[in-house]
């Protein structure tokens, strides 16, 4: 389908995002996905407040021989900003399942970070048999009780952090560039403030911190469903040790119990966003996954 209209209006430059857009028509409006490449198949989450950009060195470096499926949720990236959309995770989840099986991708690998974490997590353990392994960095997928992430959701869900969210950009301007190991460009981060120019184009940004706090419920859902439908799957994780919230001495051990037989990578020099920090740590551990026979 051809480029839909929407309330964002930005064109990624070739020279970094050499990829081919493409829209799904999903029950709640268009979303934007890439597809690159033929064989084995990765699907490749997002969390807050990118997008598919994100994994544009990953893409590029797994070349033509691994499909790569990249989407953007509803609110994010050049997909559309549906009417009556709440934005919060399990719509999220709801919207990639609905791509999964309308591209019918099976034997994949699911890569998530941030909120692509819980999300890759959920939709996993709702279709284990479409699924090969896991490929997890810096993210989680339980009820986060910890006293760190209960405050910082608390925080970003208050009245002033939301109106600075959606009228200042915070999230991409402050929390992400403070979060980045790696010193981007300025037209690299062109495409993380631009493509969210009005406070309408950062809701699903602002929404997601407070999900934190919010999702719990869904959160404790998806994470029995887990240990009953992905535990045998083989795993690889990955820290960016200079992330505070998500990998953290807890956090690591807790992975671990749940995926004891997981491959694990801790990295000193990166942060949050592995992707950006080390793209290539992050293609070794998707090639260890589809390696597995």
């Amino acid at each position: 389908m051809e480029r839909p209209q929407g309330i964002v209006d930005f064109t990624p430059d070739p020279a970094l995002y050499p990829f081919e857009s493409r829209w799904f028509d999903s029950r709640v409006g268009p979303v934007h996905y890439i597809d690159e490449g033929e064989g084995p198949s990765v699907l490749l989450l997002h969390g807050n407040p990118d997008w598919s950009f994100l994994y544009r060195k990953i893409i590029t470096a797994l070349g033509p021989g691994v499909r790569c499926v990249a989407p953007d949720y509803p609110g994010f990236g050049l997909s559309t900003h549906p009417d009556g959309y709440g934005f919060t995770p399990a719509e999220h989840a709801d919207v990639v399942l609905e791509l999964v099986e309308h591209l019918d991708l099976t034997d994949m690998v699911v890569m998530g970070q941030d909120w692509g974490g819980p999300i890759g997590m959920d939709v996993a353990s709702r279709v284990p048999d479409r699924v090969k392994g896991l490929v997890m960095g810096n993210t989680w997928f339980w009820p986060g009780d910890d006293r760190l992430t209960t405050v910082f959701s608390k925080t970003m869900g208050s009245p002033p952090l939301q109106w600075l969210i959606k009228h200042r950009n915070l999230f991409v301007t402050v929390v992400m560039r403070r979060s980045l190991q790696v010193k981007l460009s300025d037209r690299e981060l062109a495409h993380y403030t631009d493509v969210v120019p009005t406070p309408e184009s950062r809701e699903g940004i602002a929404v997601f911190p407070k999900e934190i706090v919010g999702s719990r419920p869904w959160l404790g859902d998806v994470e029995k469903r887990v240990a009953e439908t992905l535990r045998a799957k083989p795993a690889s994780l990955l820290f960016g040790k200079k992330d505070p919230a998500l990998a953290n001495a807890a956090t690591i051990a807790r992975w671990r119990r749940q995926f004891p037989d997981a491959g694990c990578v801790e990295l000193s020099d990166a942060g949050h966003f592995i992707q950006e920090d080390a793209p290539d740590a992050c293609v070794n551990a998707i090639r260890e996954v589809l390696a597995v026979s």
